[in-house]
C-alpha cells in the first residue's frame, strides 16, 4: 500500500472541499485555533506546513509574518500551493518541497517550531509512524496543530441518511480515487498515540458538528452565518467535539526530553 497522491483529481479537490460551505466552515473554525496557538509563539516563527496541499493555511500563516515550509507529494497540488502564494504577495515569505512528510527531515536544516499537518494522517498507510517523524522535527517547546477524519462523524452522517448496511459492514471504502479518506480514525487512538510519543494536548475542536447533519442543506450556506456562530459555540465542547466530521487538535513539545515511545 502506498499513501494517498491527489495528483489525479486535485482539481475536484479544489472544486468540492475549498469551493464549498463545508471548506469555507473548516477553515473558519481553524483558523479560530490557530490565531490563538501563534499568540502563544514568538512574532516570528519556522512553521512547516507537512502535506500542505493547495496552500490556503500556509499562505494564511506566511501573511502573518512567519516562514513557512510547505510539502506535498503531489506535485500539482504544489504547483497550486505556489500559485496561490504569488496571488496572495507571500512568495518571500514561503518555500516548497515536493515531499512526503515522512521524508520531511531531509529538507530541513533543523527543526521548526510549528508544524501544521492538516487532513494528511487518515490519507497514510501508517499514522503513528508519521506523528513520530513529525515530533522529530519539532524544535522542543514547538507546537502541533493536526487534524483528521473523524471515524465517529463518519459513522454518524451514514447514520443520519440511512446506509445501515454500510455501517454494519464496517464503513469499508470501496472505491480508492475519491475524496473520501482512506482510514477514518477513532479521536481516542490519536490521543493516545499523541500522548505516548510525548505530546501534552491542549485543545480539541470539533470541525463540523452541525453542517454535515443538517436535513435542509440550503442552510449550509443561506444560514451559513447563523451557523458559524453555533459552530463556535459548541465545538469545543463535548459531546460536540467527539461528533465533528474532523477533529482539529493542538499539542506542544515540551521543553524537558521527549519519553521514550518505543
Amino acid at each position: 500500500m502506498r499513501d494517498r497522491n491527489f495528483d489525479d483529481i486535485a482539481e475536484k479537490f479544489s472544486r468540492n472541499i475549498y469551493g464549498t460551505t463545508k471548506g469555507q466552515l473548516r477553515q473558519a473554525i481553524l483558523w479560530q485555533d490557530l490565531d490563538a496557538l501563534l499568540a502563544t509563539l514568538p512574532e516570528k516563527i519556522r512553521v512547516l506546513d507537512a502535506g500542505g496541499g493547495e496552500g490556503q493555511t500556509a499562505c494564511g500563516v506566511a501573511e502573518r509574518g512567519h516562514e513557512v515550509l510547505l510539502c506535498d507529494v503531489s506535485a500539482e497540488m504544489i504547483a497550486r500551493a505556489q500559485a496561490l502564494a504569488c496571488e496572495k504577495g507571500v512568495s518571500d515569505n514561503m518555500h516548497f518541497v515536493h515531499s512526503c512528510a515522512q521524508d520531511i527531515g531531509q529538507h530541513l536544516e533543523k527543526p521548526v517550531d510549528l508544524i501544521l499537518f492538516h487532513a494528511v494522517l487518515e490519507w497514510v498507510v501508517d499514522p503513528q509512524a508519521v506523528l513520530k517523524t513529525l515530533w522529530e522535527n519539532l524544535a522542543p517547546g514547538g507546537a502541533l496543530s493536526l487534524m483528521f477524519y473523524n471515524a465517529n462523524g463518519l459513522l454518524m452522517r451514514n447514520m443520519f441518511v440511512g446506509n445501515f448496511e454500510y455501517v454494519l459492514q464496517g464503513m469499508k471504502k470501496n472505491k480508492r480515487k475519491t475524496l473520501s479518506p482512506d482510514n477514518p480514525l477513532q479521536p481516542e487512538q490519536v490521543y493516545h498515540w499523541l500522548e505516548q510519543i510525548g505530546w501534552q494536548i491542549t485543545g480539541k475542536t470539533g470541525v463540523r458538528v452541525f453542517h454535515d447533519y443538517l436535513r435542509d442543506k440550503h442552510k449550509q450556506r443561506d444560514g451559513f452565518d447563523d451557523l458559524l456562530e453555533l459552530e463556535t459555540r459548541y465545538c469545543r465542547q463535548e459531546p460536540f467535539v467527539s461528533l465533528g466530521r474532523y477533529i482539529h487538535v493542538t499539542a506542544i513539545k515540551p521543553l524537558e526530553p521527549r519519553k521514550n515511545y518505543e
